[in-house]
């Protein structure tokens, strides 16, 4: 029987973090998701999720009830192709990158989870893959930590089973790339030579400090460096890549296959951070893989590990999900089932769709407090 879109619903879901924690150029107070909820006419419900920093998710939540909802009510959810070029042809003079992505994504998410439930295959079945085993690292690691907490942080996630671990660097501002070496060498000392580490500088860097700062920890051995210079700096990120041998990991905030096709053609990454809650769903990011295939690079997707946990599970030349620390208690009040990662790897659902129960009440709850 032929499903039709009937209705949508967002919810805006967020709960404090540690008090003071920030990285190099963003304080953090609050961990958030909003939450799309697409319901087809025979009952069937899938969801999709984007992030929810600070005003834009009012803005977010405005575009998919007032614009997005009403065109695509009647649609069979099945149309993921077509109703994607529907929607960025419709918007393309409000904003081709940006909030307007984010709504885009979470809609396309929400009818990938459709598709599989209406076919009955869990997502990384219906995308092609067969082994529901993904590695998993974890990120945190933040520069507002002491040197001692920060040990402290990273040996706890290695004491957990991790194998691969990400922390920040770019402390005082990115004033202090000394001090960033030296917290770097603490960690690798503390966690071993065997423990993939992970290095990310949020942006916080120009060209020339970035180069200084990853020759300068050579023989830590970082597995790659994330965005040591402004993300839009495409000609900045590819003077980094000429002057080290540290890999390079940038993408989380590009959007669409056309904005990686830049990176890539400026030679500009060696491992792709594309984030499918910002660059359109995975009808995007399908396309996204394969120019990451084509030119021989590793996709290793920003955050949302669970978004992203049947992408990786499916896509050959994807490396991990990222599980961010701060996030852990929001997704633990969101899903009544999601999936907690073991020994480094995360079990991915075998249920049809995202394989993800919403926890309702929390929904209620959230949506009381507004």
């Amino acid at each position: 029987m032929q499903h039709k879109i009937k209705s949508m619903s967002v919810h805006l879901v967020s709960v404090p973090v540690p008090p003071g924690l920030a990285d190099s150029t963003w304080k953090i107070e609050r961990a958030g998701f909003t939450v799309v909820r697409v319901v087809t006419d025979q009952g069937l419900e899938g969801h999709g999720v984007t992030y929810n920093d600070g005003g834009g998710a009012d803005a977010v939540r405005s575009l998919v009830m007032r614009s997005i909802a009403p065109a695509l009510a009647g649609r069979d959810p099945l149309e993921t192709e077509v109703i994607w070029q529907d929607l960025t042809r419709e918007f393309r003079g409000i904003g081709r990158k940006g909030l307007t992505f984010c709504a885009l994504s979470a809609v396309d998410i929400a009818l990938w989870d459709l598709k599989g439930k209406i076919l009955g295959l869990p997502l990384y079945r219906l995308l092609g893959g067969n082994n529901p085993t993904v590695a998993v690292y974890a990120s945190g690691g933040w520069t507002s930590h002491s040197e001692e907490a920060l040990v402290e942080e990273m040996r706890g996630m290695v004491a957990q089973g991790y194998r691969t671990v990400k922390m920040k660097v770019g402390v005082e501002g990115g004033r202090n790339p000394q001090r960033d070496a030296r917290r770097v060498r603490r960690v690798r000392e503390a966690i071993g030579p065997d423990v993939a580490l992970l290095a990310d500088a949020n942006n916080c860097w120009d060209t020339a400090t970035a180069v200084r700062f990853a020759n300068s920890v050579r023989e830590c051995d970082l597995f790659c460096l994330e965005e040591p210079v402004m993300a839009d700096d495409i000609p900045g990120l590819a003077r980094f890549k000429q002057g080290t041998d540290t890999p390079l990991a940038t993408g989380e905030h590009e959007y669409t296959k056309y904005g990686l096709r830049d990176l890539v053609l400026a030679e500009a990454v060696d491992i792709v951070q594309i984030d499918v809650a910002r660059t359109g769903g995975i009808t995007e990011m399908l396309k996204v893989s394969a120019i990451v295939q084509a030119w021989n690079l590793k996709l290793a997707p920003h955050a949302m590990e669970y978004m992203h946990m049947h992408l990786v599970a499916a896509l050959p030349n994807s490396l991990f999900v990222e599980r961010l620390n701060f996030f852990e208690p929001l997704a633990a009040n969101l899903y009544r089932n999601a999936p907690v990662p073991a020994g480094g790897f995360l079990r991915v659902p075998e249920a049809p769709g995202l394989g993800l129960e919403l926890n309702l009440d929390f929904l209620k709850e959230s949506d009381a407090r507004e």
